[in-house]
């Protein structure tokens, strides 16, 4: 009988030891999640502000016709600044090709920068980005005072800046989105709004 009741204590002593640990590793997990946060795009005060008219720029397209910036007859336009040497937007460009197909309902991808014609070329060709858009100006990126890459810029389907920043991974493109849907420009601006 008495081993009974030992045991007995003996279980719920270590029932209340896993409470506790288990409470301390939820705390852990709370404090780890507040130092490593998502970060949506890193938005950028330079250039047209969020819900401003785009300026109507036509521009020429490497794989295609021109085409007019802010006028997509109804539809978004994601407009995606890159360059031939910059490591990250090659890496994105898998995660543009799949918003491309998934999205292209609403909204038109557009890939855009600027020097020489024939790297870009180059990159079209090895990337196969013969699909998308591929604007060619450097009157582009001053418009939009892009000074850093890669960035993007979602325009609505009105023709106003929906959401803009740079971009270093899928989920800040795809938080450009979630800004345009929010209505919450970034996710910086989601978390000043939460704590004051």
């Amino acid at each position: 009988m008495n081993l009974l009741i030992f045991s007995n204590i003996l279980l719920w002593v270590v029932v209340l030891i896993q409470l506790a640990v288990i409470f301390a590793l939820a705390r852990q997990i709370g404090i780890l999640f507040e130092r490593v946060s998502p970060v949506g795009a890193m938005l950028s005060d330079a250039g047209p502000a969020l819900g401003d008219k785009v300026p109507a720029l036509a521009l020429p397209n490497l794989n295609g016709p021109g085409l007019t910036l802010g006028r997509a007859g109804g539809r978004a336009q994601l407009v995606f600044f890159l360059s031939t040497s910059c490591p990250i937007c090659k890496a994105l460009l898998p995660a543009l090709k799949s918003i491309k197909a998934d999205e292209q309902g609403w909204l038109d991808v557009v890939l855009a920068s600027d020097g020489r014609e024939q790297l870009h070329r180059r990159l079209i060709e090895s990337e196969a980005l013969e699909a998308f858009p591929y604007v060619l100006s450097s009157e582009l990126g001053m418009s939009f005072k892009v000074s850093k890459l890669p960035f993007a810029v979602l325009i609505d389907k009105d023709g106003k800046v929906a959401a803009k920043g740079l971009v270093n991974s899928r989920e800040q493109l795809e938080s450009l989105f979630t800004a345009s849907e929010t209505g919450i420009p970034s996710y910086q601006a989601a978390v000043a709004g939460m704590t004051s």
